[in-house]
């Protein structure tokens, strides 16, 4: 005789935090999407009045961060649509493809500021030193509060992750600006501007490898960061009544929602049903699993009848 069940463990509560956790970080968005909106006309009219590649490109940046930030709030919003027949996870990994398209746009800025500063170095430009100096000071106590605002959401949401990289990145751009200014006021050193346009191009570089390799790997459906599956087949394996482990794979539905799914064979001795909610619930609270799915059955009993080279087999199992 072969009895077996199926199980699926998962929190309903940990759905229902992830949906908490994205309406607050859209509100954060929607104040730096405010801000950056704002940055970006006082960045475009700073470098039409002073002539500044730095401000500029300060400016295109920024303008990047808009886009990134619709996208991220386009991506949250339909992620937060229940699951249907056909999408049985929802639509959570859209934000996933929203922070490898910022990545990307990341990357693209980069290389165009690199190739604009080093334009500047062939056919130098007379810059407005003290306008730059004011024009960058406004723009970095605009990207400081929109960074610290989304900074203060959930860090583990790789779609808020990328848009408050964006603006770190800004804010940081917005620094270099100021320094390039101060820099041309004492020296009246004009190449100050492109080198750095040049030192901004290659941390915003840097700044978009998390926001490409992670959604390639969530896309590949690698173990999520943090979480080492040999480890956890280990504490599988040594919970009572396992015999062992095997079909074991660990990979992230979007970011901050890892799952497990696992055939496990218990001992002849040893309740499946029981053993396999035991084991739902060491990888709950030991790794953070929540989102489950465990096979468990019984081991193959042999059986020596009276009858001489005569074999019963007897295998009961069952799947929980």
């Amino acid at each position: 005789m072969h009895d077996h069940a199926h199980g699926h463990d998962h929190a309903h509560g940990h759905t229902h935090s992830l949906d908490l956790s994205r309406a607050g970080n859209m509100r954060r968005m929607t104040i730096a999407l405010a801000a950056n909106v704002a940055m970006v006309v006082l960045g475009v009219v700073g470098a039409v009045l002073t002539g500044s590649l730095a401000l500029l490109a300060d400016a295109g940046h920024v303008l990047s961060d808009v886009l990134s930030i619709v996208l991220g709030l386009a991506a949250a919003r339909i992620a937060l649509r229940p699951v249907t027949t056909r999408g049985t996870f929802g639509m959570g990994r859209i934000e996933i493809f929203a922070a490898l398209v910022n990545g990307l746009a990341l990357v693209a800025v980069s290389v165009y500021i690199a190739y604009e500063a080093i334009g500047r170095f062939r056919d130098p430009v007379d810059v407005d030193g003290v306008g730059v100096i004011a024009f960058g000071a406004l723009g970095l106590a605009g990207n400081v509060i929109a960074t610290a605002v989304l900074a203060g959401g959930d860090r583990q949401d790789i779609n808020l992750e990328g848009v408050l990289r964006h603006s770190f990145a800004d804010a940081l751009g917005s620094l270099g600006v100021v320094a390039a200014g101060a820099g041309i006021v004492l020296t009246g050193w004009q190449a100050l501007d492109p080198i750095v346009g040049i030192v901004l191009a290659v941390v915003i570089l840097a700044s978009s490898w998390r926001l490409i390799i992670e959604p390639v790997e969530v896309l590949l459906e690698r173990a999520p960061a943090g979480l080492d599956v040999a480890e956890i087949g280990d504490a599988i394996a040594r919970m009572p009544g396992v015999r062992e482990v095997h079909d074991l794979h660990v990979w992230s539905i979007t970011s901050g929602f890892p799952a497990l799914a696992a055939h496990v064979t218990v001992k002849a001795t040893h309740d499946p049903e029981q053993v396999r909610r035991a084991v739902a619930a060491m990888l709950g609270e030991r790794f953070g699993l929540e989102h489950t799915t465990l096979q468990a059955t019984c081991e193959e009993l042999l059986q020596i009848e009276p009858a001489p080279g005569r074999v019963v087999s007897d295998k009961r199992g069952a799947e929980g």
